[in-house]
């Protein structure tokens, strides 16, 4: 995950293990720059291109979540389903988290994120995934004290079609697993 970094011009953090400030001009005048953000879209996004502002609400950096805070505290949220739910999954989980209690609060934010289960991503990516969220939730703790942010790992575990994973792209050539089956997986 990378969150711009408005004190220092043009640089972004990146949120896994520990903060490390990088240039977006030091990873494009790299070598293999233009291979590490091959995707024009992200690039412009990562650049701040006022062509997209359109497209999204909030920029992408930790002040933006001021405006966040005080756009979701308007919105009407039936905290309690979410944490009458979760405290039936947790229910034989010996000190369940203290984070479910937190979501009754109105002053508790979730921080989430997601993934849908594909080929050749391996576990160490969503294992990234997961502490940046948490990463994420603590350095937003810090800067907004008042508020309570709990970190939530989605599982996309049942959201595919089978027209979504039955192939993979190898080597330029499209490996394709043919059945008949239809809907989610």
């Amino acid at each position: 995950m990378y969150i711009y970094d408005s004190s220092v011009s043009n640089t972004w953090t990146i949120v896994m293990f520990k903060s490390v400030h990088i240039s977006l001009d030091d990873i494009l005048s790299r070598s293999d720059g233009d291979k590490l953000f091959s995707n024009q879209l992200i690039r412009d996004y990562l650049l701040e291109n006022p062509e997209l502002e359109q497209y999204y609400k909030y920029q992408p950096d930790l002040n933006s979540f001021e405006q966040v805070i005080k756009d979701k505290g308007k919105e009407e949220i039936k905290r309690s389903i979410l944490v009458d739910v979760l405290e039936d999954q947790y229910a034989n989980i010996e000190n369940a988290p203290e984070n479910v209690q937190l979501l009754s609060n109105e002053n508790t934010y979730t921080i989430a994120t997601g993934h849908q289960l594909c080929l050749f991503t391996g576990p160490l990516y969503f294992i990234y995934k997961i502490i940046t969220t948490i990463n994420l939730a603590e350095q937003l703790k810090a800067k907004y004290p008042g508020q309570n942010f709990v970190p939530v790992y989605w599982m996309a575990s049942e959201d595919h079609d089978f027209e979504e994973i039955n192939h993979a792209n190898v080597f330029a050539k499209k490996l394709l697993w043919n059945d008949f089956q239809d809907g989610p997986v």
